[in-house]
């Protein structure tokens, strides 16, 4: 990883704090829709063991996507909107199973009902993280690793 990218991760870090812990309605509600990693801490996911766990999100325009914590019944797959009511298979007993870990994703670390509004801006910061030459090579190797180019073989992004 290059410095300027370096930097673009630390400044998010820096620039989005964890917010406290929260399991009230407006927080659980936030938990079931899945938040975003960054594209470095997607990675450290991915090498933690959490691939198949791992759900593709694409881009109104489909030039870009993101890798995000799946829907319950959408793991290894395209975000189906289908599978949406399920909720984030990381939410288990209203609490999450990446908390405390390392693992959690920005959004989710971000997300809280004491600060609103911050999600947008958070979101757009990572959407932009991920419309990058290393967001892109990441979801071909995440794709390579589970097989799913091989189950989409057809599919191209656009340019």
């Amino acid at each position: 990883m290059d410095n300027n990218s370096q930097n673009k991760k630390s400044s998010l870090q820096e620039k989005y704090t964890p917010s406290e812990p929260c399991s009230c309605d407006i927080c659980i509600a936030y938990c079931m829709r899945p938040g975003w990693w960054t594209v470095e801490e997607a990675e450290r996911a991915i090498n933690a063991g959490y691939a198949k766990r791992m759900m593709l999100e694409m881009a109104p325009e489909m030039t870009f996507g993101v890798l995000s914590p799946a829907f319950i019944g959408c793991e290894s797959n395209f975000a189906l909107n289908t599978y949406s009511k399920n909720g984030c298979n990381f939410l288990k007993d209203n609490l999450c199973e990446l908390h405390g870990t390392g693992l959690q994703p920005l959004e989710c670390r971000v997300c809280h009902h004491d600060r609103p509004g911050m999600g947008k801006q958070c979101h757009s910061d990572i959407e932009k993280d991920w419309n990058t030459p290393a967001g892109q090579s990441l979801i071909m190797t995440w794709g390579n690793l589970i097989g799913f180019w091989a189950r989409y073989q057809d599919f191209k992004f656009k340019r």
